[in-house]
Parts: C-alpha cells; structure tokens; sequence
C-alpha cells in the first residue's frame, strides 16, 4: 500500500500485468477490511530506490496499528546500521522483501547480513517468491533462494508469499514445501484458478501450522481469498490457524 498521492501512479503501471481491485489506499483497505470482516491487516511497504528508505517506513510506520500491522523495508543499497535505525525509530515489527520491485536478490551477501540484524531485532520477513517480471527477477526471488536465506539465517522467521513461489509451484513444492519456511497463500488475482487438490497437498505436507493467510490487495479481493481458503474444506481448526490464527502467533496478537 502507498500513501493517498503515489498509490495512483504505482497502479497506473498495472504491477504484473494484473488489473487492481482496490486503489492501494489505507482508507479503501480499512473499507475493503470491513466488508471482509477482517480484525487486521498486515501493510506492506517497499522501497524501490535506497532514497526511499526513510520515507517509506515513516509512512507505515505512522498507520494505524488497532487495524493495521506495519511490515516496513529495507534496500541492500544502504548499510545495516541505516537499515535498522530507520526500522527501529518506526516501530516496525515486520519487512517486506520484493526481489522484482526492489531489484533484489535474496542471496546477496548484503541481504543476508540485513535479515541477520532484522532477526536479532525479532522482526519477521514476507518475501516475494518466484516469478518476475523477466528471467533475471524470477531467479533473485527463486524457490532455491528463499531456502538459502531461511538456511544461512537459521534464526530468521521467514515467509514466502505464493505457496513459494509464484507461477512456479511445482518448483515450490520440491524446494519449498516441507521446509521452515513459511507460506502465504495469495496468488493474484484470485488463488480460485489454482488446483484445490494439490494446494490441500501442500498445506498437508507443509504443515497448517506453517501457512498464513495473505490476499495480495489490492491485486486480489481479500473477501474471495477468504472463501477460497474455506471452500478447500480442511480441518476447521487447520482453517482457523490459517485464516490468522498462525499469523498472530508469529506477530505476537493473541488475545
């Protein structure tokens, strides 16, 4: 999401060939959460330039956090010092990795030394995992390179978005699935095009434990992301620990 004056300019690009169903905005996410009956959401902010640090975790740290949970960023391009700061003096509790937007591959050794400090710090990491926008995008957010962050960061709490890896599954499933490595379940626009038998397998052989619930807004709906987790018809405790109850686990929401 983007504050009210960029979101948009981001949009008007049309991020991965994909229509929007939301504006980017906080105010429509709050609506759309409502709709959704959605308690909270997490907020994703991505610096595309190493300038945009600072701005950038200003603004998600600044929302409002009896809704909203704000993952903020980092960028390789400035030192671990700069990286934390900016994270610490914002408050925020998680990073959103984007090795497409951010021209960042999950193996740079700079990385690696950012997500030690994050973890140190107790913050969690959602990467984007799997297809980009060209052959060079899709192989720094490879399946192969989220294992070897989670394995050279064994203390990192490290979560891939899209099952793994996006438009990529079946790689997902020999490289991914069954790791330490937790899932996301968006698949933009919709996780309805998706095999329900074969997600129902990975979750199975992942584990229910290790799944969180993720829409992608405002690239998917998140109330027909919800249903579409539902109509898989797992266990009901299984749903419940996926539809947020794992999430705030991880973040430290239990009530």
């Amino acid at each position: 999401m983007w504050p009210d004056e960029i979101a948009p300019k981001v949009l008007s690009a049309k991020i991965a060939g994909l229509e929007p169903m939301g504006d980017g905005t906080v105010g429509s996410l709050l609506a759309k959460m409502d709709e959704a009956g959605i308690d909270y959401g997490c907020c994703l902010g991505v610096a595309t330039a190493a300038k945009n640090l600072e701005k950038t975790n200003e603004f998600i740290g600044s929302l409002d956090r009896s809704r909203l949970v704000p993952f903020g960023t980092i960028h390789p391009d400035r030192t671990v010092a700069d990286n934390i700061r900016s994270l610490r003096e914002n408050e925020i509790v998680g990073v959103k990795l984007h090795p497409n937007f951010q021209n960042l591959d999950l193996a740079d050794p700079r990385v690696i030394e950012i997500c030690h400090a994050i973890a140190q710090d107790g913050i969690v990491v959602i990467t984007h995992a799997g297809e980009g926008s060209d052959a060079a995008a899709t192989d720094r957010g490879s399946p192969e390179k989220v294992l070897a962050l989670a394995q050279s960061v064994p203390n990192l709490t490290l979560m891939a978005c899209h099952y793994g890896a996006y438009h990529q599954l079946e790689l997902a499933e020999k490289i991914v699935v069954g790791s330490r490595v937790i899932l996301e379940t968006s698949w933009p626009p919709t996780m309805a095009i998706l095999d329900p038998d074969r997600i129902r397998g990975i979750i199975k052989r992942h584990g229910a434990d290790q799944v969180v619930f993720g829409s992608d807004w405002p690239m998917a709906d998140p109330g027909a992301e919800i249903a579409g987790i539902r109509a898989l018809g797992l266990p009901k405790d299984d749903e419940k620990k996926i539809l947020g109850g794992n999430l705030a686990r991880i973040l430290g929401l239990e009530k």
